[in-house]
């Protein structure tokens, strides 16, 4: 009778050793999701812009494209169509690098869920090929994000001519992407977990977010 009083009280005191262990894990764990930093981003350059099928990479002006490209462009617009492709370099730094007390973790980018946004007004969504590794260095990593758009149907009220020149603003010869952003909501793989931002932030080229 006693040898088996003494086994119960050893397993209720074995039970409540591995309950406080795997509380204590529990919270390592919390504690260290929770120093975790998030991914920053910025946008790069803009690289392969075509209007309808025309490179702009060599055209700075309107004065630039011939006229069958006028023709061709013309055309197009009186049907109420511009449709355009390009790839929009995103740069991300992971801050966990172990330093000034960080954890050091490397993160998986597995999605975006990024809607572009051009001169402020929403069009499409994209989103990354397929996943992308941010390492824990606090170093720099571009990857690309193809997308395609019709500019008619988001900003064809304003005529041919600014539509051009908003093509040749992006993606020209002296384009870059001042005038364009990206609304993303980012899921992030880690060591030590998966984490999904809880909002959606929105970057551009002048700072990382």
């Amino acid at each position: 009778m006693m040898g088996k009083k003494i086994i119960a009280i050893a397993s209720v005191l074995l039970a409540a050793v591995f309950m406080f262990q795997s509380c204590a894990s529990m919270s390592d764990f919390a504690s260290i999701l929770a120093q975790l930093q998030r991914l920053k981003f910025k946008l790069g350059s803009v690289e392969g812009f075509s209007l309808a099928g025309i490179s702009l990479s060599n055209k700075a002006s309107l004065n630039d494209f011939s006229v069958q490209d006028g023709l061709k462009l013309a055309q197009l617009f009186g049907s109420k169509k511009l449709p355009v492709e390009f790839i929009l370099n995103v740069i991300a730094i992971n801050p966990n690098d172990g330093t000034a007390g960080k954890v050091k973790s490397g993160a998986t980018l597995r999605g975006l869920s990024a809607r572009l946004l051009i001169d402020g007004q929403p069009t499409v969504y994209g989103d990354i090929d397929s996943p992308i590794e941010i390492p824990g260095t606090g170093q720099e990593t571009i990857f690309p994000l193809r997308l395609s758009l019709d500019l008619y149907e988001f900003f064809g009220n304003q005529g041919l001519d600014k539509l051009l020149q908003l093509a040749l603003a992006i993606g020209g010869r002296s384009g870059s992407a001042s005038r364009l952003a990206l609304d993303i909501q980012p899921k992030v793989v880690t060591p030590f977990g998966e984490i999904k931002y809880p909002e959606r932030i929105t970057i551009v080229d002048k700072e990382f977010r």
